[in-house]
């Protein structure tokens, strides 16, 4: 018999990864030389990017202001002259990649993250990208994204990048609330968001993200369905609806708040899923992991087409099998390997100036990874999956016992060949896909509620 919704909760909210990559970053290694990712790049980009093309995602760190919420690599600073440092150490980098190219390479997918990429002058992102563009061959079905911050993205940046052939953007929202921006700082106005995304259109933009957040401080059901109402009207392509990772273990900006002022475990999903129904009513589609868009939006597409991707990057409609990261803490990926950048600012610079690879972590991924990792991503993209025949005894020992206690639950439908979500399974797949983590369940040490965010 399936368990009431509370029950659920209680037995499924626990600490689990978010699957942009198997195995996941906490079971990367350490390395005090990067000659074995370097290896792998060279011989997996000769075989695998020559006619898909390849994506490339920088990593800008910098903010003027702190986010408390917020959990990615960043530098606090209002010193803009830190531009010319950074940009030098991309190009640098770059070129270390650059000299290990066999052929001219094809770029399909071009994604600005941060830290808050909008830090940076209109004139400065373009001193930055152009002499990357020019030693690239641009894929005929491109797709090139930057993420903004609504209170510093100009007109001037959105012309900018338009004309380098930019056509997505995406604004952190994350809430509209007075009393919520206030205690996580970032206070932006409503018609900021409105101002921006205008005028993202009107230059020419055909597709505007908005990111939002759910389980903030403070939220609460009338004010999460004020900033969707407000959402709505602007009509975004496509939302991210993310769950608050609360990790304050690492990220400490998350310290500065009460946690008495978040919102329970149950009050949490509800949130969700009053959002959920907002804009499935307002006619998006739920695209899954707490994304929607609109029914002509390319991700949709994909989603219908069984083609939608998941990287780092989120979910795309752009399958590349190498993503090259360049930046502090940025990840690259093949199909053999995994790396990430150097952490801390100080060091990446020394290394870059060098003339050396930043990378410090690293995973060799083996075919049982793979085949795994290829379970999971089907899971997360399309809701279900098909097991290979050789993984019948592994699948049997450790990812059955696991499987079948969640169809039991109403989460999935299992068979011997396969396995499907079901539309409660979707609110967990996080926990269907950790059934495939093998690394997580040969290795299930009481540090990892340090290091994964709850599933709900």
């Amino acid at each position: 018999m399936n368990l009431a919704p509370d029950q659920l909760l209680a037995k499924y909210n626990i600490p689990v990864p978010r699957y942009t990559s198997y195995p996941t970053v906490p079971y990367w290694q350490e390395c005090d030389t990067p000659a074995e990712w370097l290896d792998a790049f060279k011989y997996d980009f000769s075989t695998a990017a020559a006619g898909d093309g390849f994506s490339l995602y920088i990593h800008l760190p910098f903010c003027e202001s702190l986010c408390t919420y917020c959990g990615c690599n960043k530098k606090i600073t209002n010193n803009h002259a830190v531009e010319n440092e950074y940009i030098s150490a991309i190009h640098k980098e770059w070129q270390q990649y650059f000299s290990l190219m066999s052929h001219t390479p094809v770029l399909r997918e071009l994604h600005l993250g941060g830290g808050t990429p909008t830090f940076f002058k209109p004139e400065n992102l373009k001193r930055l990208l152009q002499p990357i563009l020019a030693t690239c061959q641009i894929h005929s079905q491109h797709e090139f994204s930057f993420e903004g911050h609504p209170n510093n993205t100009s007109a001037e940046h959105l012309q900018t990048l338009f004309d380098l052939g930019f056509r997505r953007v995406s604004y952190g929202v994350q809430d509209n609330d007075e009393e919520v921006q206030r205690i996580i700082n970032r206070i932006q106005p409503f018609d900021k968001v409105q101002s921006v995304t205008e005028k993202a259109r009107e230059i020419g933009y055909s597709s505007v993200n908005f990111d939002l957040i759910y389980g903030l401080p403070k939220q609460t059901h009338e004010s999460i369905k004020r900033t969707i109402s407000q959402t709505i009207s602007l009509r975004p392509d496509r939302v991210a609806f993310y769950s608050y990772a609360h990790v304050p273990w690492t990220s400490r900006g998350q310290r500065l708040f009460d946690e008495n002022d978040l919102p329970s475990t149950a009050e949490k999903l509800a949130l969700y899923q009053t959002g959920r129904q907002m804009f499935l009513d307002a006619g998006y589609i739920d695209v899954g992991m707490d994304h929607f868009a609109l029914p002509d939006d390319d991700l949709c597409q994909a989603l219908k087409q069984g083609r939608l991707h998941r990287s780092f990057m989120g979910y795309t409609t752009q399958r590349t099998e190498i993503l090259i990261g360049l930046g502090v803490s940025a990840i690259s990926t093949s199909p053999s390997a995994y790396a990430q950048n150097e952490k801390t600012l100080h060091n990446y610079y020394n290394i870059t100036n060098q003339g050396k690879c930043a990378v410090k972590k690293i995973c060799i991924r083996s075919e049982e990874d793979r085949r795994f990792g290829q379970y999971i991503l089907d899971i997360s993209c399309n809701g279900f999956t098909t097991f290979h025949t050789e993984d019948s005894s592994t699948i049997a020992t450790l990812t059955m016992p696991l499987l079948s206690d969640m169809e039991k639950d109403g989460l999935l439908v299992s068979t011997a060949t396969g396995v499907s979500l079901t539309n409660i399974g979707k609110n967990y797949v996080r926990n269907v896909c950790s059934a495939f983590d093998l690394h997580l369940q040969k290795n299930r040490p009481d540090r990892v509620k340090k290091v994964f965010s709850q599933s709900v």
